[in-house]
């Protein structure tokens, strides 16, 4: 029998010079199907020119599809997650996960492709599903002694009145649905008269929301990952929407000013890239992920922890690789690099 080695060069694994066979998820079972699909495609570009041999993996309710760099379409095999290529069998190394929303943000193909021991670049199955569930999420950070909002949880029917919204969190509030991005889901409530129609909104996303007190001051995001064996925090970004709060149309259609690298006092920037930092750490993040904070009276009160954080042309965290001066395309080999060394 011959023995295949793993032979390392340069912090990369080949086997005998064969290229990694690296896959690009995109798309997804929720509303956000679309966005996930146009961050795959930017992502799949930008290692279109890489060290490894990339495909694109189109994920629906109705097919798993995998597509080369020439358009052409392969059914996948979801049982072994492969797919056959001018008759021969092919394997993924890593899979980039891009899929926003289920299944790939709530932890349902980091399960499926651990159970087959594929490395992939997001969060482990557990951490991805506490994380996308805003409300378990938020109880953890607390217990660990970070700062956020007060806060209602609400299932449906068994909708609060206003009078216990007013009393136990205030308006204006935010009624946002618990498991759902993008800010889909989400409004922002002035006063009790809006609130079912919110309420109305947000459960169309999901069967639980969470009510929160909408808090004043300057919102950031922080975008935060292992690079080259460290935990690496990028550039903060400071958002100034020209809605009433960061909204799909803020995120995606220029309705806001996105200020990479933020001009923030010194201690309050040092203290959000401590508590993004250790929130990453402690909850043994993975990948790429970005930490949405407010500052009230200087202190940072946590929002949400994104695990698979948008890669448009109008996302943040490539204008935060940009400015630390990473290209994307260097910020998604170093992480592919990350998850194949630590399963190596």
């Amino acid at each position: 029998m011959i023995e295949i080695k793993v032979v390392p060069l340069q912090n990369d694994y080949y086997f005998y010079g064969m290229r990694k066979i690296i896959g690009v998820a995109s798309g997804g079972y929720t509303s956000e199907h679309a966005i996930s699909k146009k961050s795959g495609q930017v992502v799949f570009e930008a290692l279109k020119d890489s060290k490894y041999d990339c495909y694109q993996i189109d994920i629906n309710l109705s097919s798993w599809t995998v597509i080369d760099h020439s358009g052409i379409k392969y059914p996948l095999n979801q049982e072994s997650f492969s797919f056959e290529k001018e008759g021969q069998p092919i394997e993924f190394d890593c899979v980039v996960n891009m899929i926003h929303g289920a299944p790939g943000e709530n932890g349902e193909l980091a399960a499926y492709l651990e159970e087959r021991n594929i490395a992939h670049t997001s969060c482990d199955a557990e951490m991805a599903a506490l994380t996308y569930d805003k409300r378990a999420c938020l109880k953890v950070a607390n217990a660990h002694g970070f700062t956020s909002a007060k806060r209602l949880s609400v299932n449906k029917g068994d909708e609060p009145s206003a009078e216990t919204v007013h009393e136990q969190v205030g308006f204006p509030c935010f009624v946002k649905a618990n498991r759902a991005g993008s800010s889909f889901g989400v409004y922002k409530v002035m006063n009790a008269q809006e609130l079912p129609a919110a309420l109305q909104g947000a459960f169309k996303e999901d069967e639980e929301i969470l009510i929160e007190a909408a808090l004043e001051g300057r919102e950031i995001t922080v975008g935060v990952l292992e690079w080259k064996g460290k935990v690496y925090v990028l550039p903060i970004t400071e958002i100034i929407s020209e809605n009433d709060f960061f909204d799909y149309e803020a995120k995606y259609e220029g309705k806001s000013q996105e200020i990479t690298p933020a001009s923030l006092p010194e201690a309050w920037e040092a203290a959000a890239r401590k508590m993004a930092k250790e929130l990453y750490t402690t909850l043994g993040l993975k990948g790429i992920t970005r930490t949405e904070f407010i500052f009230q009276d200087g202190i940072p009160h946590l929002l949400e922890v994104n695990t698979i954080p948008g890669m448009t042309l109008q996302s943040i965290i490539p204008q935060q690789a940009e400015a630390a001066g990473i290209s994307l395309s260097e910020l998604i080999t170093g992480v592919i690099d990350q998850s194949l060394m630590k399963k190596a």
